[in-house]
């Protein structure tokens, strides 16, 4: 009985969807050690997407304030002329963009960066200021339709406020389209300067269920605590909200811990439909939730994913259907 009720629910949130019109059905397009081509855009297009990210990385040394981007050491498809080019396949495919600048951090995580000096606090902040100004005056020349300031910059986001709203000020200046910042899952509810924003941007990978199989509902009613405060927060500052990450590995337990990308032995892509199936009746109907990126897209499609890869990528795999059909609900 459940679950013929929890399917009604399903369809109900689609119909809702399709009468508020078009959401961000986007993808995380990895770099490449070249540059993207046209060509492989058009795959993207074929799951029914209408935004991709594109994701220029800086780097940071081990208890290093300094952030090296556009540098010779990294992928050319990282750099700044790469990324342009990326930008302008994307828009010749009909896709709208986002950039999303990423900070790669060596042996740790960049949430858990911090430093125990003003004066290696101060270093950072000029370097990451470079770097995402750069970035910006690229979103501006391309007419980019939303750009991102941080990704999971947990640490600093709580110590250091000030900083960030001076970042967002000095972003203003150059680019004049939408902002937004990617909080982790477990830390979008410390950002003080979301109302700055344009949207709510939340990595989405929280816990769902400990299932090993996950069902549609226990993936949507795990989604149901988290749902609450994400609403919550999005009517107090008065802006959508925006998952700017979101994905399942075809992997048991895979609702357990989603941000989990260690090896694993596993193969389950039912628990994987089910959880992306979930998240799609869970949060597209509503009004205030403007769409999501699946992470993650690789450019070579035709080789990328597969029954024998058991990553976050959709890629030929049955969930690539599953998101081809929902998304198309939603052009």
């Amino acid at each position: 009985m459940y679950k013929y009720i929890s399917c009604l629910v399903f369809i109900c949130h689609l119909f809702i969807a399709q009468a508020q019109g078009d959401k961000i059905n986007g993808v995380s397009i990895v770099s490449m050690r070249n540059t993207h081509e046209s060509i492989h855009f058009e795959p993207i297009k074929r799951i029914n997407a209408n935004w991709v990210t594109v994701m220029p990385f800086a780097f940071i040394r081990n208890n290093a304030p300094n952030v090296y981007y556009n540098a010779n050491f990294q992928w050319k498809g990282e750099t700044e002329l790469a990324i342009t080019e990326s930008i302008k396949h994307a828009h010749a495919n009909h896709l709208k963009v986002m950039i999303k600048p990423h900070v790669w951090t060596h042996g740790g995580w960049i949430g858990d960066l911090t430093f125990n000096t003003e004066e290696d606090w101060l270093k950072f902040e000029k370097s990451y200021t470079s770097y995402i100004l750069s970035f910006a005056k690229i979103a501006a020349a391309q007419n980019v339709a939303i750009f991102c300031v941080g990704v999971e910059i947990k640490k600093s986001v709580v110590q250091r406020p000030k900083f960030w709203i001076n970042l967002i000020k000095e972003v203003r200046k150059v680019y004049k389209g939408k902002l937004t910042y990617a909080a982790n899952w477990d830390n979008y509810e410390n950002v003080s300067f979301w109302k700055m924003l344009d949207f709510i941007g939340i990595d989405a990978y929280f816990p769902l269920t400990e299932a090993k199989t996950p069902s549609f509902q226990n993936c949507f009613i795990g989604w149901e605590k988290h749902y609450k405060f994400i609403k919550e927060i999005s009517k107090k500052v008065n802006k959508p909200v925006l998952f700017t990450e979101f994905g399942y590995r075809n992997i048991d337990y895979t609702g357990k811990e989603p941000w989990d990308e260690k090896q694993n032995n596993t193969f389950n892509s039912l628990g994987q439909e089910n959880a992306f199936l979930a998240v799609f009746a869970k949060f597209w109907g509503e009004s205030w939730f403007a769409g999501g990126f699946i992470w993650k897209w690789f450019p070579d499609h035709a080789e990328s994913g597969g029954t024998a890869n058991n990553r976050f990528t959709p890629q030929n795999k049955a969930v690539e259907k599953i998101i081809a059909s929902f998304y198309g609900k939603f052009m």
